[in-house]
């Protein structure tokens, strides 16, 4: 290879301004799927990272309460008229043993028994509509990140106190220290202490919860001792859907995963990757075609001196590698230039750029885009390295 690489360089140095152009394109077009695919990347996480940051990635409830009808006498007709079951709040059978289940199966990383109902929240004449979650504080914080979203007080559920959000504080005139009045229905009720306002980003979230000690919750909404869900979170985020089937399955409580429950999103994710491929596929083909012609241009112009070449003893195979290796060296060259360009694409923006989130570079993202032009080099350069391979001696040094 020592002869063929040696004459692919003195190619590519006497045509240093066709070199230059395709080197310079080459790099552009890795530049781009760099930075476009670290871009939508990022997107993709920090999309992910809020919406679990307010959600486990598996829900486990109860099974749905369904009528039951009597079968009718043998030989008789039977109508029916059936309006489906009011689904009543209700505690899920049994859940300390199916939380020590579910904490020894493969890939799950936390399991936290949560209560949550509805409840009207009072102070003076201002009335809320809110959600009531109670749960095992240090159990909860490895689900869903709380302590995170804090914005005033401190994280306390117990002795009384409660956390609320940010919009419900503002709506019914509240602050660290407030009291409220929480009323479930039936008579039961409790004045909480106001601990401290935390802000997740979701309105509808911030306007409704009221965190409180799994006991308090289960005291209010009438289930002593029971719990209404079950947040689990795994090691693999999109394996979700799989593990919730699994504990469907081996349990028979209903266990829903993220990624049916944000089905939408899902399918934005995936249309993102989609268009992420496509953009990668026609930028390497247009690298291709542009290493092609390049080189199928090189062919032409060189040739009498390939024709001088095969006449000296160069065989088909070394002619057939000379082009190859001008395609590798041009694509691995423009590729490293243009990985360093994307990658200072991606430093821009983290550091000037709009700030509303922070992209990471993939580990793998440039060899990937590195060796993808490379073999696009390579594949291109076939062509007219097969052209120069065939070419007569003879005919090349006379019509050359």
């Amino acid at each position: 290879m020592w002869i063929e690489s040696t004459i692919a360089m003195r190619f590519l140095r006497q045509g240093k301004a066709q070199t230059l152009l395709i080197l310079v394109g080459i790099a552009v077009g890795v530049a781009v799927i760099v930075f476009v695919v670290a871009l939508i990347a990022g997107l993709q996480a920090n999309i992910i990272e809020r919406t679990l940051g307010t959600q486990a990635h598996i829900r486990i409830e109860a099974p749905e309460e369904v009528n039951r009808i009597a079968p009718p006498p043998p030989g008789a007709l039977q109508l029916v008229l059936e309006d489906r079951r009011a689904q009543s709040l209700r505690p899920i059978n049994n859940w300390q043993q199916l939380r020590d289940v579910l904490e020894r199966l493969p890939g799950v990383t936390a399991v936290s028994p949560v209560v949550s109902g509805p409840a009207f929240g009072r102070r003076g004449d201002a009335v809320a509509s809110v959600a009531l979650v109670g749960m095992d504080l240090s159990r909860y914080l490895r689900v869903i990140p709380l302590d995170r979203n804090m914005i005033d007080g401190r994280l306390d559920v117990g002795s009384g106190n409660a956390v609320i959000g940010r919009q419900l504080a503002n709506d019914l005139g509240l602050r660290t220290g407030s009291k409220l009045r929480l009323e479930a229905g039936d008579g039961r009720d409790a004045i909480v202490n106001v601990a401290g306002l935390f802000e997740l980003g979701v309105r509808e979230l911030d306007a409704r919860y009221v965190y409180l000690d799994l006991k308090q919750a289960q005291s209010l909404l009438g289930l002593p001792g029971g719990v209404t869900v079950i947040d689990v979170t795994v090691d693999q985020l999109f394996a979700a859907d799989q593990v919730a089937a699994h504990i469907a399955g081996l349990t028979g409580v209903h266990a829903e995963s993220w990624m049916e429950s944000n089905a939408q999103l899902m399918n934005a994710l995936s249309s993102q990757s989609m268009s992420t491929n496509m953009i990668s596929f026609f930028v390497a083909i247009s690298v291709a075609l542009g290493i092609a012609s390049v080189l199928a241009v090189s062919v032409s112009q060189r040739t009498r001196e390939i024709g001088i070449l095969r006449a000296m003893g160069t065989r088909r195979g070394q002619m057939l590698r000379v082009f190859l290796v001008q395609g590798a060296v041009l694509g691995l060259v423009g590729s490293a230039i243009g990985a360093l360009a994307g990658w200072s694409l991606v430093a821009a923006f983290n550091n000037f750029g709009p700030g509303l989130f922070y992209i990471p570079m993939p580990p793998a993202l440039v060899p990937a885009a590195m060796a993808l032009a490379t073999a696009a080099g390579v594949v291109a350069a076939s062509v007219p390295a097969s052209r120069a391979a065939r070419l007569d001696p003879v005919e090349a040094i006379r019509y050359g």
